[in-house]
């Protein structure tokens, strides 16, 4: 009885050891694709007037970077970017548009996706403030400056 329990411990903690070296993150190698920067504030923008930023990556490994998508979380937003592979050393520009047609504030994700399946990710935020909807009143004095000035 002694021994059968000695070995379900010994079965048991086996397993456990097993388990913990399962969970064991693996060491990635050194990531290649870097952002210049992460997020850009617009601040605040007038509603219906575009604007556009642009995010400079670089590729510090050793072979080229392909570049295979770069996708932002909403169609208001839009990235352009050349699909030519960054040499190693090199850079590329992403340009990212924001149409700005909704007023309030906003923070978008733009995701860039390189090297078969790897990630990352840069933001957009701001504020966009409602244009008035009637033009500005007719100032009276410009008329009145305009008669007296004949």
């Amino acid at each position: 009885m002694m021994k059968l329990f000695l070995l379900l411990i010994a079965v048991f903690a086996g397993g456990a050891v097993q388990a913990q070296q399962a969970v064991k993150p693996a060491v990635a190698g050194r990531d290649v694709l870097i952002l210049k920067e992460t997020k850009y504030d617009f601040g605040k923008i007038p509603q219906g007037k575009p604007v556009t930023h642009i995010f400079e990556i670089s590729n510090t490994g050793k072979e080229p970077l392909a570049v295979e998508n770069v996708q932002a979380s909403c169609g208001c937003t839009t990235p352009e970017w050349n699909r030519d592979p960054i040499a190693p050393g090199g850079t590329k520009k992403i340009t990212v548009g924001y149409n700005a047609a909704a007023f309030g504030p906003f923070e978008k994700a733009i995701t860039v996706f390189y090297n078969g399946g790897q990630t990352k990710q840069f933001f957009i935020k701001g504020e966009v403030w409602q244009t008035p909807a009637d033009p500005a009143p007719a100032n009276a004095s410009i008329q009145l400056l305009k008669n007296i000035n004949r």
